[in-house]
């Protein structure tokens, strides 16, 4: 089984609640979304095809215990499933970071899923996928995920249209909520002060590798 691969490189985690740590970079090629702030345009070229076993073998010889599986979209690789549950039967910490559009459900459990929930300057908020949500949110050992959904603002808008989401869903009640800015679209302190403002229970983050490296480089 073989997966179409964009990069694999070793890293700063820049972003969720694993910033800072050392981590190893699986990101899969292809996504067909078109998010307007999407910082991976590259990641929607045609990858290097790898098979599943390759890419374990690229991953153990940088020997990081923190693996994220990225993209473009991941979810949209079958043969993704089997890699992330041969990743975490070797004892890896392993992260997936996907878009929402794509439910969860068929992850393996001991996945750490990080949800990028779509807001409206993306231009595809339509395409969030409440059944993540709702994973989220569920008592049931057999279908709950672990899960923390990230939401990147651009302007006000987006930002109003956060506070009525979490209104509306408790979200964050049950998840750990990171809301960041795009970069170079939206000051992080008018962010930090609607957020102290009013109150969200949120954890606001900078994407750290773009603080650390130039913001445009591949594979940081």
């Amino acid at each position: 089984m073989s997966l179409q691969i964009s990069e694999i490189f070793h890293s700063i985690q820049g972003e969720s609640s694993f910033a800072g740590w050392p981590c190893t970079f699986v990101r899969l090629s292809g996504c067909g979304h078109g998010c307007r702030y999407c910082d991976t345009v590259y990641a929607e070229e045609e990858g290097i095809p790898m098979e599943i076993e390759e890419i374990v073998r690229k991953v153990s010889e940088i020997d990081s215990p923190l693996v994220e599986i990225t993209g473009g979209e991941p979810l949209l690789q079958k043969e993704v499933y089997p890699l992330m549950k041969q990743l975490c039967d070797q004892g890896k910490t392993v992260l997936l970071e996907t878009g929402g559009f794509i439910s969860v459900t068929d992850v393996d459990p001991r996945v750490h899923c990080i949800i990028d929930l779509k807001s409206p300057s993306s231009g595809v908020s339509g395409g969030n996928n409440p059944e993540n949500i709702a994973l989220a949110q569920s008592d049931d050992p057999e279908t709950k995920r672990h899960i923390e959904f990230k939401i990147v603002i651009a302007d006000r808008n987006d930002y109003l249209w956060a506070r009525e989401l979490l209104a509306e869903t408790s979200l964050h009640e049950t998840s750990e909520i990171l809301m960041g800015v795009v970069f170079g679209k939206l000051e992080p302190s008018a962010l930090a002060g609607w957020i102290l403002y009013d109150g969200l229970r949120v954890r606001m983050q900078l994407q750290l590798h773009k603080y650390i490296w130039d913001p445009g480089m591949r594979g940081v």
